[in-house]
């Protein structure tokens, strides 16, 4: 270890000779091949001889130590010993010596152990032979090919004859197709080692050339029924690579969907899915062919393959097969609620919405499933899906008017069923706009108030005492009884017996759904209900119902308003803050049945302007949808294209080479590379360059900081500032934060006024605000002093992880009442504009906005939720609400919110906020 760190010992090697050499113990033996390995093994140059080729003279010739004569005679012996292992191993070790005077002597050694009896030996003498050709080959073993050529020939193990043709495939290719050529049948049994080299064969052949390509053809077919996951994996990438054939591209699709239902492991299932998600984009039509059987990976109990999966199918439904996809989903939406397993209840909730989305997208795409898919979806109203279902029978009322009649029959006969507070509104929303005709109209407004009962909708002192005694009741648990008692065959035993106290039918709350709801204190859906009944007693009139029946109705919404007034002023709740809205509200929907001048006025607005809304609503977001599908479908750019001449400056004529402007330079660079934009790169890079020590330290350092995702790579540049030379120079490293430090920068020694680069890794676990620091130790060669250099942090930024994402409405909600760290910034910017702002707070955050907002329009407040994902997963919430204050100078005030699961990406978002709230910078003010 020490010579490793850049000691010298010249004086331990003849003792190692003398003691350690000939020792037959394995462990010691393997000591002595490491410190072969790195031991000095040719005498040092004298001054003289430094001298004389320094002022022209020949080059210094190396000359092997005389000790390695004894060494190559102990390397010999080792190859001829009795023992395998002993062999097998001194092969495995010559395949790391590069030195011709060493491995010289010991070649015959070498191709006598390919003859061996024992396997291991033969395969590391050929890999010993491939290292010796590959280094020397025509100087050591110029037969190298031909030898193994006939080895291979009569090999029958299988590690051996893999090494021999990765000799063949590296060394000499066309041997190595001529094997292949004669034991084409045989390939299957030669092990998947074997095959995987093939396969690489294969691709470098055809690569160098493309003619070759119909030798491979029927082995690669041949092995994509390969046993191996990993060989008809690989067989089915490169048969793509190498042809766009519709019969090959059908053969590799297939093998992959039968490793896609054939693999158990998530890892190996999530990179088949990508695999196929590249092959839709070139060969979406052979894919849909293949659709049902991908869709079979949906019994797979991880909720991320059951995504990836969906993601794939929803991007190959056409008008041909969206029957059988939606038939495929509403199968699999009735097995969420009919299995009980654990491996269906950890994606239970999660899945069923996944599945209700996708059969969303494919009604909206092709409504002609839609009326078979919507009568399906009502049935889990009740269900953890039924907000995705309601949104999603929301959307196909507005949008396919034929399909109303049937809903609205449907929704009338289930809204009883539902159990959440925001599934209710909704399906009351809808009740009162789409309820058009005299039949819909009476039966919702009488399964609405029957649904409600008789206000008032307060709970009653007597009711209220019943249940706390039904409370303290059950508080009380059940009664333990332990008593003894003789059993059978006269022995005692000690019997224990629960008993729970019987609750009488007539104690249950056998109220309805809808009126739980309102007298538990939900302001907000009293409030839904208002305006449901509202809107069918002002379209009652309209549709023949009578006057007798509309004034019944009306009647009927008046004392249920009231009383909803009366629950809202009296009850104690989260929503008591809506007191105000309600009653405002509340009391507009009453002068609307009451008031013929404020009905005239009110009328139009109440009955139509909800719709209109909302139609332009599903119009913006499918316009947000379809911008989306266009980029994903946009086509890359090309760069350059194939013809485009290339020239060549030294190839010019020497009137260009005299001194004249060549105006072409930049666009040929840019057309070779690729990249055309070489000065945001390089500003990109400085801005990762972090100066560590100072200029009058004997020892300046600056270290350039690369982040890929998991890892990050230091570059430090350590400059030696003194006349004298520094040995033994580490710089010594410690992070703070969930990062960990991989490979740890080795010993060094620099010249005087002399530079090297050091390099090292850390690993990072979490997103979170992490800092590097550390010391530079060095001993100054002339004064035998050490010295310590101080380094300044690095700390890393988050913006690094943070990469913009999008997530439906709903989810936003779910994860921001889920997550329970949170980060509240107060605002306080020079920014006076609300847009601006938003989009710097975007811009500065690497954050996507999920709010929809009009630049054109001018307000005094501004509310938005921005979302983001880590490269680790972990979601990142923020949600702006800022108002512009008049009497403060227009300056902007209110607070930004974070949300996360863990507490590190909440206080490294609220610190990068907080840094860069104040204003906008300069260069971005122009």
């Amino acid at each position: 270890m020490a010579m490793l760190g850049g000691e010298a010992m010249p004086r331990i090697l003849m003792q190692v000779i003398r003691f350690c050499i000939n020792s037959d113990d394995k462990p010691l033996k393997k000591l002595c091949m490491l410190y072969w390995e790195v031991v000095p093994k040719y005498q040092e140059p004298t001054s003289d001889e430094v001298l004389r080729a320094a002022s022209g003279g020949t080059t210094v010739a190396r000359k092997l130590l005389p000790e390695m004569i004894l060494v190559c005679n102990a390397l010999m012996n080792d190859l001829n010993h009795p023992n395998e292992y002993v062999r097998g191993s001194m092969l495995r070790f010559l395949c790391k010596v590069k030195d011709e005077e060493i491995l010289g002597p010991l070649i015959p050694s070498i191709k006598a152990c390919l003859q061996h009896r024992h396997q291991y030996v033969r395969k590391n003498a050929v890999l010993a032979v491939f290292h010796a050709h590959r280094v020397h080959g025509e100087t050591l073993i110029p037969d190298g090919p031909e030898l193994v050529e006939a080895f291979i020939q009569a090999e029958t193990d299988v590690g051996a004859r893999r090494n021999a043709f990765l000799m063949l495939y590296n060394e000499s290719e066309e041997l190595a197709i001529q094997f292949l050529a004669k034991n084409l049948d045989d390939v299957a049994k030669f092990g998947d080692g074997f095959a995987l080299l093939v396969l690489d064969l294969t691709r470098k052949a055809c690569r160098l050339d493309p003619n070759q390509k119909s030798r491979f053809v029927r082995v690669l077919f041949q092995m994509l029924g390969s046993d191996s996951a990993a060989v008809s994996y690989e067989a089915a990438w490169t048969l793509i690579s190498l042809s766009n054939s519709p019969t090959a591209v059908r053969a590799a699709a297939v093998t992959y969907t039968n490793l896609l239902n054939s693999q158990n492991d998530n890892n190996v299932m999530m990179i088949v899915l990508e695999r196929l998600e590249q092959l839709q984009k070139k060969h979406s039509k052979i894919l849909q062919e293949l659709l049902q059987d991908i869709l079979r990976a949906l019994s797979s109990p991880n909720p991320d393959i059951c995504k990836k999966v969906l993601d794939v199918a929803m991007t190959l439904v056409t008008s041909k097969n969206v029957a059988e996809v939606v038939t495929t989903l509403k199968r699999e939406v009735s097995k969420t609620t009919q299995e009980s397993s654990d491996s269906s209840e950890d994606k239970g909730k999660v899945y069923r919405n996944m599945l209700i989305t996708a059969i969303h997208g494919c009604a909206v795409r092709f409504p002609d499933v839609a009326e078979s898919v919507v009568h399906t979806l009502l049935d889990f109203l009740s269900s953890d899906g039924g907000m995705q279902v309601v949104i999603f029978v929301r959307a196909i009322v507005e949008r396919y008017p034929d399909l109303r009649p049937a809903i609205l029959a449907k929704l009338i006969t289930t809204v009883d069923e539902v159990t959440n507070n925001h599934v209710m509104c909704i399906c009351l929303w809808i009740l009162g706009e789409y309820c058009e005709t005299s039949e819909t109209v009476a039966d919702a407004f009488d399964v609405v108030t029957e649904q409600l009962g008789e206000a008032p909708f307060i709970v009653q002192a007597e009711e209220k005492q019943a249940a706390e005694q039904a409370a303290a009741v059950a508080a009380k648990g059940p009664k333990l009884v332990t008593k003894n008692i003789v059993l059978s065959d006269g022995t005692y035993a000690t019997q224990t017996v629960y008993s729970e106290p019987k609750i009488a039918a007539a104690d249950l709350d056998k109220s309805p759904n809808l009126r739980k709801m309102i007298v538990g204190g939900d302001i907000f859906l009293g409030t839904i209900v208002a305006s449901c009944l509202t809107k069918m007693c002002l379209r009652a009139p309209d549709l023949g119902l009578g006057d007798v029946k509309a004034k019944s109705m009306t009647v009927k919404a008046l004392l249920t308003m009231c009383g909803i007034v009366k629950m809202a002023e009296v009850t104690v709740s989260a929503q008591k803050s809506s007191l105000a809205d309600c009653s405002e509200r509340v009391s507009l929907c009453c002068r609307a049945l009451l008031d013929p001048k404020a009905k005239a006025l009110l009328k139009k607005t109440l009955l139509s302007e909800g719709k209109v809304s909302f139609g332009s609503f599903l119009k913006h977001v499918q316009d947000k949808d379809g911008d989306g599908d266009k980029e994903e479908s946009k086509e890359e750019i090309v760069a350059a294209q194939a013809d485009d001449l290339i020239h060549f400056r030294q190839l010019r004529s020497l009137t260009a080479q005299g001194g004249d402007l060549d105006l072409d330079d930049g666009s040929d660079l840019a057309r070779a590379t690729g990249y055309a934009d070489g000065g945001s790169l390089l500003s990109n890079e400085l801005s990762h360059v972090y100066q560590l020590s100072g200029f009058a330290d004997p020892v300046y350092a600056e270290a350039f900081v690369t982040v890929h995702d998991y890892d990050i790579l230091l570059e430090i540049l350590v400059i030696n500032r003194t006349p004298n030379t520094l040995a033994n120079l580490t710089v010594e490293l410690s992070t703070m934060g969930d990062m960990k430090i991989v490979e740890r920068p080795q010993s060094q020694t620099i010249g005087p006024l002399d530079q090297m680069t050091i390099r090292a890794s850390i690993k990072v676990s979490s997103t979170e605000t992490g800092h590097i620091f550390g010391t530079i130790v060095y001993e100054d060669a002339a004064t035998q002093e050490k010295g310590y250099v101080n380094l300044n942090d690095i700390h890393m930024d988050i913006m690094d992880y943070i990469r913009p994402a999008t997530c439906t409405d709903e989810v936003f909600r779910s994860m921001w009442a889920e997550f329970e760290w949170e980060n509240k910034v107060a605002i306080s910017t020079s920014i006076k504009d609300l847009v601006e702002f938003l989009d710097h707070i975007v811009t500065s955050t690497n954050m996507s906005c999920l709010t929809p907002h009009d630049r054109n329009e001018k307000g005094s407040f501004l509310a938005a939720n921005l979302y983001a994902k880590s490269v680790f997963g972990e979601d990142a919430l923020v949600n702006v609400s800022v108002e512009k204050k008049d009497d403060n100078d227009g300056k902007l005030a209110g607070y930004i919110r974070i949300r996360s699961k863990t507490q590190g990406i909440a206080l490294s978002l609220g610190d990068r906020i907080t840094s860069v709230q104040r204003g906008l910078q300069p260069n971005k003010k122009q």
